[in-house]
């Protein structure tokens, strides 16, 4: 997405009356953790996710997947506790597909399941790649304001969507953003430090690709709005633009190829990788 408007109106456990299932889980987590004397970071780092994406666990707010329960059970040493839910946590999971407004509903399938995933952003961080709070306050900061209870749910609903990171095969993925959002403090400063941190950390991961696009280029193939390129495993890419939140899918062959031309261009205009990563560092150092 271009990251503004994640208006699924409810997290996923919320959707199809299963908010007790996944809170319980959180719990059992979070007593189970700390009984064994981990962090969240130790701990997210045994069975393969980040701090965030624990706390989103231990509270409910993020589905608590299958394959985690199962790594789980036998780290925290839960008896098999843990292994019983993974039933129901499928079948939540089943439901929760049905749960995006009709709006979003072909998009949210297809970056699910994509082979391929490639955004373009010139405003703030793309939604799967920012952290809890930044994405907290890119939410609160909206117009009209958002209630507190939709700021929420619209958090969480982004950091459900980055479990696209931990799908194994991964998919490739890759990201041009430009420099200016470097420069953006959305947060304030201790936020938007971690969120740094976070583009650095996701940048290492062997199937994403960050790479900046500096200000002072002087040449531009694309001074329209954001966009992503998905590559679906049984379909041919498609392209995904929003503007204003008003959203558009676009499948017609001939405006895809033109949109990716346009993002190949900007892959070689922009800093490679490396160059992306030290520029960030810079940034973080600047802090």
């Amino acid at each position: 997405m271009t990251e503004e408007t994640d208006r699924r109106p409810e997290t996923p456990a919320e959707a199809e009356g299963t908010t007790g299932l996944f809170t319980a889980l959180g719990k059992m987590l979070k007593l189970l953790r700390e009984r064994a004397g981990l962090t969240q970071k130790e701990f997210g780092q045994s069975v393969g996710y980040g701090p965030d994406a624990i706390s989103a666990m231990e509270r409910g707010v993020r589905v608590t997947r299958p394959e985690l329960l199962e790594k789980a059970d036998e780290l925290l040493d839960a008896g098999g506790l843990l292994k019983q839910a993974i039933p129901e946590v499928r079948e939540a999971m089943k439901k929760a597909r049905t749960r995006h407004p009709e709006w979003y509903r072909s998009y949210a399938g297809l970056e699910a399941e994509a082979v391929e995933l490639h955004f373009y952003a010139n405003q703030g961080v793309p939604g799967l790649l920012q952290t809890e709070d930044y994405a907290r306050a890119v939410f609160g900061q909206r117009r009209p304001f958002l209630s507190e209870d939709t700021i929420e749910k619209r958090v969480a609903d982004r950091l459900s969507r980055q479990q696209v990171f931990d799908r194994w095969p991964p998919p490739a993925v890759s990201y041009v953003l430009e420099e200016v959002m470097l420069d953006r403090p959305i947060g304030g400063q201790a936020v938007f430090k971690d969120q740094l941190l976070n583009l650095l950390r996701v940048g290492s991961m062997r199937n994403v690709e960050i790479q900046v696009m500096p200000t002072r280029r002087e040449e531009h193939p694309n001074l329209d709005s954001a966009f992503n390129l998905l590559s679906p495993k049984r379909y041919g890419q498609v392209a995904y633009t929003e503007a204003q939140g008003f959203p558009r899918l676009i499948t017609d062959p001939e405006e895809v190829r033109k949109i990716a031309d346009r993002y190949g261009i900007m892959r070689a205009l922009a800093l490679n990788p490396m160059e992306s990563r030290a520029l960030i560092e810079k940034k973080l150092g600047e802090l």
